[in-house]
């Protein structure tokens, strides 16, 4: 599975249990409706949130040919930290969550394991495949981030903001890559709630040559013409994504999540033959599953 992918997944999961206390980096935010009914330990104890579906995503970073893939993922809290487990990625908030209205200061470690192109059955275009096959890359990294309760359409929505950095430890493509977020959501009812988040992602060379590069061997291979190695802001990706509880609420039982990002790339990772010829720089994503918060 390419690893755009997951934070689709991770953010659909955090939406899907948005009642519960701590959610992957983003929120503690309660339903407008749900003060005077929940005691105050519903919010503070320990929660996981299940949940797995199917995502409709390119064949590879910069492909205009799409395919479906299961996608299983897990947000869960304990002892106040929140902790992400989603497919290929996972990161845990090492910073205690405060419960109610409140500033969220955010930190820890996130792990990253990138199938991009490892895997040519998977890709149509045949050029792309004569390529070749690139190592699985493992990039370790650390987030930073701060989250503010309350800001817009009540006391309980949620705006944060935070920056990653994660480098290849593998030797794949043996490169880092910078990835601020931004990240809005909201409860529209005790069963239902609302998300909105835009992310853009700057890499280094060795990133570029990797999935974006063609050398003289691959040109002969594939009939694509050389192309050096882009570094720099490679795309900017927005989403929008949404839950229904379909048993309780959102604070337990199953739900129903939804959504889907648009992504474009820049000049340089544009013009690249994998996008400009085989491909295209506008970028779908859409994902649907059902989860469960206990």
């Amino acid at each position: 599975m390419q690893r755009q992918i997951f934070p689709t997944l991770v953010a659909a999961l955090a939406l899907a249990g948005l009642a519960t206390p701590a959610l992957a980096q983003d929120t503690n935010v309660v339903p407008p409706d749900a003060g005077a009914v929940a005691a105050a330990s519903d919010f503070d104890g320990d929660s996981i949130t299940v949940g797995g579906g199917f995502v409709y995503l390119p064949d590879y970073e910069g492909s205009n040919d799409y395919r479906f893939t299961p996608a299983p993922g897990a947000i869960g809290s304990f002892r106040g930290h929140s902790f992400t487990v989603a497919g290929n990625r996972a990161s845990v908030d090492l910073i205690r969550n405060q419960p109610g209205p409140s500033w969220d200061f955010q930190a820890g470690p996130i792990a990253v394991v990138n199938f991009n192109r490892t895997n040519t059955d998977n890709i149509d275009d045949r050029r792309v495949r004569a390529l070749g096959e690139r190592d699985t890359a493992i990039e370790l990294g650390g987030y930073v981030g701060l989250g503010k309760t309350g800001v817009i359409t009540s006391p309980y929505d949620q705006l944060s903001v935070s920056v990653s950095y994660r480098h290849d430890v593998a030797g794949s493509h043996d490169s880092g890559i910078l990835q601020p977020t931004v990240n809005y959501v909201t409860p529209l009812s005790r069963k239902a709630a609302f998300g909105l988040f835009a992310s853009a992602e700057h890499v280094e060379r060795g990133y570029g040559r990797s999935y974006f590069g063609v050398d003289a061997a691959q040109s002969v291979a594939s009939g694509f013409p050389v192309y050096g190695a882009p570094r720099g802001w490679k795309n900017w990706t927005v989403g929008a994504l949404g839950t229904y509880a379909l048993t309780g609420d959102l604070l337990h039982g199953f739900k129903l999540v939804g959504g889907g990002t648009y992504g474009r790339q820049f000049d340089r990772f544009a013009d690249s033959p994998v996008v400009r010829i085989a491909g295209k720089r506008s970028q779908w994503l859409g994902v649907l599953g059902v989860a469960y918060t206990f």
